[in-house]
């Protein structure tokens, strides 16, 4: 039989390296100092539990209203991708759901950064240093090779009339790849300023 699924004989405790100790052996600030911690780690998992079940309910909750909604009304609530805000009937609380999407990009970046350098070269002096700085800024990588995507998509931002330079913005965009989704829950109360602010569920920032 495994040695973590024996039974702890009564009398003693299981160390850290494994060993039965007699408790007797074992001095008396070890033994609160074990028994304290047990007790705040099963006042945590419990608080974990609790929390995973909240997060699942407000989810759910949020996607029947938004079904509710679009039944009834016919209308959407919130941004694009799924984002989307709830805010009380007397303005005072705000509820988020948002959706973050990881991407990266395929083969066809490449052809968006040889058509960017032809502009550049195209554009020789005319064109602004600012914006060369920018580009080569984009295409850069870090230190495990990887290219920032904020850096390249804010390129698609830039208000270039140049056919070539459209194109390899379309390449960019045709380069997306959306790897990853993760949704967040956010909730908010509004203060006597008037600004909505964050009712925290982050354990170290809870005052």
């Amino acid at each position: 039989m495994n040695a973590e699924l024996q039974a702890v004989p009564e009398g003693f405790l299981k160390n850290a390296k494994g060993h039965l100790v007699p408790v007797e052996k074992i001095k008396e600030i070890d033994l609160l100092r074990s028994d304290l911690v047990k007790e705040l780690i099963n006042g945590a998992q419990q608080l974990q539990l609790e929390m995973r079940k909240f997060k699942e309910k407000a989810f759910a909750d949020i996607a029947a209203f938004l079904q509710l909604s679009l039944e009834k009304y016919e209308v959407a609530l919130g941004g694009n991708k799924g984002n989307v805000t709830l805010i009380s009937f007397d303005g005072k609380y705000k509820v988020t759901r948002q959706i973050s999407d990881s991407i990266r990009f395929d083969e066809r970046l490449q052809a968006a950064k040889s058509l960017i350098d032809e502009c550049i070269s195209e554009w020789a002096a005319d064109s602004n240093d600012n914006i060369r700085v920018l580009i080569n800024d984009a295409f850069q990588v870090d230190r495990e090779g990887k290219i920032s995507t904020n850096r390249v998509l804010s390129l698609r931002r830039l208000d270039i009339q140049d056919e070539k330079w459209q194109q390899a913005m379309e390449a960019i965009s045709d380069s997306i790849i959306i790897t990853d989704s993760k949704a967040y829950i956010r909730f908010y109360e509004r203060d006597a300023q008037g600004a909505y602010q964050a009712i925290s569920l982050d354990f170290a920032t809870i005052k």
